[in-house]
């Protein structure tokens, strides 16, 4: 019976294919309820067959709490001016900050394109050591020329689980803020014209978009560490109207927004004690 349930033809097909298959060709070896019996005493109650055994992938738990410590890096498609016609968008963000710190558009998704990206990137902003890169699972994000130029650099490089897109939250916002931006056309006439719209487009983010995840300050004033100093200039200004007019102020003086804090990919979750 084992003989027959592991062959090749009854080896996708459950104890009831086999009984029938069987009893329509002449043959009665056991009954279904048997045929059960003798796989479960096998411990083979389930695929019979060797099968891809998926990885279990960890969560990425990853801390930035100053400009260059954290970059995320993703690929978005533009569409170009015939129906099937795609440019292929590479980013690097700074998840500290939200500062761009380097973008190319490309006809096409390569590796090689990426870790030139990666290579200029690092090299303009003089980053030496203590850097991660988080990622997707992409084909380029995972290819070789990229993991090599990573560990040529001494940076560490991080990716996220397959099919989560919450492992990689800050690409994926910024992102939805290009598309959205006014402006943007459902389609572009060409290559050139969707360069030039995202040089002016990445050029408003990093240095006239007040984020409302930086306390309304812009990813270059984060990025660049003129935070205290804006601050300290908006509580100037707002002590100075509290003083010309105080009634204007009802529950108390008016304050800027806090500076911001420490940024997480996935914070640990806290453990609930035992009742």
């Amino acid at each position: 019976m084992l003989e027959q349930l592991h062959s090749e033809r009854f080896v996708d097909a459950s104890p009831a294919q086999v009984y029938a298959t069987l009893l329509d060709e002449g043959t009665y070896l056991a009954s279904e309820r048997t045929m059960y019996r003798i796989l479960e005493a096998e411990g083979e109650v389930r695929e019979r067959r060797d099968q891809l055994r998926h990885p279990a992938y960890a969560k990425p738990e990853l801390l930035a709490t100053a400009p260059n410590e954290l970059w995320s890096w993703d690929i978005t498609k533009l569409k170009g001016p015939a129906t099937w016609s795609w440019y292929n968008l590479y980013v690097l963000l700074d998840v500290f900050s939200r500062y761009v710190t380097g973008w190319l558009l490309a006809a096409r998704e390569s590796g090689v394109l990426a870790d030139r990206l990666i290579a200029e990137t690092v090299a303009k902003e003089g980053v030496t050591a203590g850097l991660t890169i988080h990622a997707d699972r992409g084909p380029s994000m995972t290819s070789e020329p990229v993991a090599y130029l990573l560990a040529d650099l001494g940076i560490t490089k991080s990716h996220s689980r397959p099919h989560v897109s919450n492992d990689n939250p800050f690409s994926e916002a910024q992102f939805k803020t290009l598309k959205y931006r006014p402006g943007f056309p459902s389609r572009f006439g060409s290559i050139e014209d969707a360069r030039a719209f995202c040089r002016g487009f990445f050029s408003w983010y990093n240095t006239e978009h007040r984020h409302s995840g930086l306390g309304l300050l812009t990813p270059e004033m984060v990025h660049r560490g003129r935070a205290e100093e804006v601050r300290a200039r908006r509580a100037d200004v707002l002590a100075g109207a509290y003083a010309a007019h105080p009634e204007r102020f009802v529950r108390k003086p008016p304050e800027p927004p806090e500076l911001p804090g420490p940024v997480w990919i996935n914070p640990p979750q806290k453990e609930v004690p035992p009742q």
